[in-house]
């Protein structure tokens, strides 16, 4: 029933959030009545941020139309390469008339990003994609609101997203023979088990990747969020926090972890942060700077905007990662879209490089958490691993804001064109003494 009293709940607020919003145009509007009054501006602030704490965020746009490269503007098309029932996978292709810059472009290498499902939408890595447009193709994995999924699609997995990110490696391998492969937070632990099982079953895997912040060992310097889902039971969590949507929404009926208590724990972990930020806002309105509260609204517009998980695979991706630690203690099975169950074993990785990256202050995904994917991923030579601790960067610094710009990417930047360049010379070299041999080593394996 608690979806159900939120839904109405917000129901009803939202006359009263777009009252405040016409209010505070009012207030704020000089050449009005009420906008003579000498506490105008205190009053149109005041609606304002009535008006944002009580208003329904939407998904968000992507918004990225163009882009510098090295001093040319290129213009940026968003597509939809891939339509899945439980998400989308998007491509940001670039496009320029200038002969160079389009010759420069052609042969960057391409990115596969895959965004968390985890709460927010995949619009949360917007200055990700920005940043790494400039030297790569980009594409990204867009998951999908549960709550607009109909119950027809069937359910959704653990496995059902590992099986999701093996087949967008293809899509993106077979465009370009192969590709790099990037996952922020969450999909660090299926990233990994969808690439140990191409591994083991002998297929091309990505040429290298990159893990950011995320829980392969959440046992090690275990955070806030680690010891709530370490600490209670699955059944606690089957019977506290999964609800079936209202019949509002096309999903009805369908079991999931709603977004709005997802965005509860967001906010409850740093209450006193959100307090005064939107305390901030509202004395920045009075002053009319304009800069910090444009800032502040497209912050919160993109951490408000929340999307419902189905509940299987929320409940498996405690039990798996949290409760059970099974990618570490070898224990993984997961069921591929033959029916057939694999071991997930990534120690069967060998030709992919692997890069970590932690931010000191991450309160989210501790120290040393992420680095464990060195420890079991046995089979990649030391020369092909790297690890990167942001200094002074908390678990959002590392994808996105300065320190991502400035810090963390630049190293990214270097680690996947380095295996990029080299594999590619290397293939070349290799191809020309044996073509046949080479071209189907890298061919996919047939199922």
């Amino acid at each position: 029933m608690l979806y159900q009293f939120y839904e109405t709940q917000r129901s009803l607020m939202e006359p009263f959030s777009e009252l405040a919003q016409t209010a505070s145009k009012v207030f704020g509007n000089p050449m009005t009545l009420a906008g003579q009054n000498p506490f105008a501006q205190r009053l149109s602030a005041s609606y304002d941020l009535m008006h944002r704490l009580g208003k329904d965020y939407e998904k968000p746009e992507f918004g990225l139309r163009t882009i510098d490269v090295d001093g040319v503007e290129v213009a940026i098309h968003e597509r939809v390469e891939l339509n899945k029932p439980f998400c989308e996978l998007r491509r940001f292709k670039r496009f320029s008339d200038d002969n160079a810059t389009l010759d420069k472009i052609k042969g960057q290498p391409a990115v596969l990003i895959v965004a968390p499902l985890s709460g927010h939408y995949a619009t949360l890595l917007r200055d990700t994609v920005k940043t790494m447009l400039r030297d790569h193709k980009v594409y990204i994995t867009d998951w999908k609101n549960a709550r607009l999924i109909p119950l027809s699609e069937g359910e959704f997995h653990l496995d059902d997203y590992v099986n999701y990110v093996q087949e967008f490696i293809r899509h993106v391998q077979a465009k370009y023979g192969n590709c790099h492969v990037m996952s922020v937070c969450q999909p660090t632990v299926p990233v990994l088990a969808a690439v140990s099982l191409m591994a083991s079953r002998g297929e091309t895997t990505p040429l290298t990747m990159t893990m950011m912040g995320g829980p392969i060992d959440a046992r090690k310097s275990p955070t806030a969020v680690n010891n709530l889902a370490m600490n209670k039971s699955h059944n606690w969590f089957e019977n506290n926090v999964i609800y079936r949507v209202p019949a509002s929404f096309p999903g009805a009926g369908r079991r999931v972890y709603p977004g709005f208590l997802q965005h509860t724990g967001f906010v409850a972990m740093n209450p006193s942060n959100h307090a005064k930020s939107h305390y901030d806002y509202f004395k920045d309105l009075i002053k009319g700077d304009d800069a910090s509260t444009d800032a502040h609204r497209k912050f919160y517009d993109e951490y408000n905007a929340v999307l419902d998980m189905d509940a299987d695979y929320y409940l498996e991706t405690i039990r798996v990662v949290f409760q059970d630690f099974s990618l570490v203690n070898g224990s993984w099975d997961v069921k591929g879209v033959d029916g057939e169950i694999s071991r997930v074993r990534p120690e069967d990785i060998e030709t992919t490089a692997l890069m970590s990256v932690e931010g000191e202050l991450d309160d989210i995904s501790g120290s040393g958490q992420t680095q464990a994917v060195h420890e079991i991923c046995t089979g990649v030579p030391a020369a092909r691993k790297t690890h990167y601790e942001a200094k002074g960067a908390g678990h959002y610094g590392i994808f996105s804001g300065k320190r991502w710009r400035e810090m963390v990417y630049p190293q990214v930047r270097s680690f996947i064109r380095g295996h990029h360049e080299n594999t590619a010379v290397a293939l070349a070299d290799t191809e020309q003494a044996a073509p046949k041999k080479v071209a189907a080593k890298r061919a996919p394996a047939k199922k």
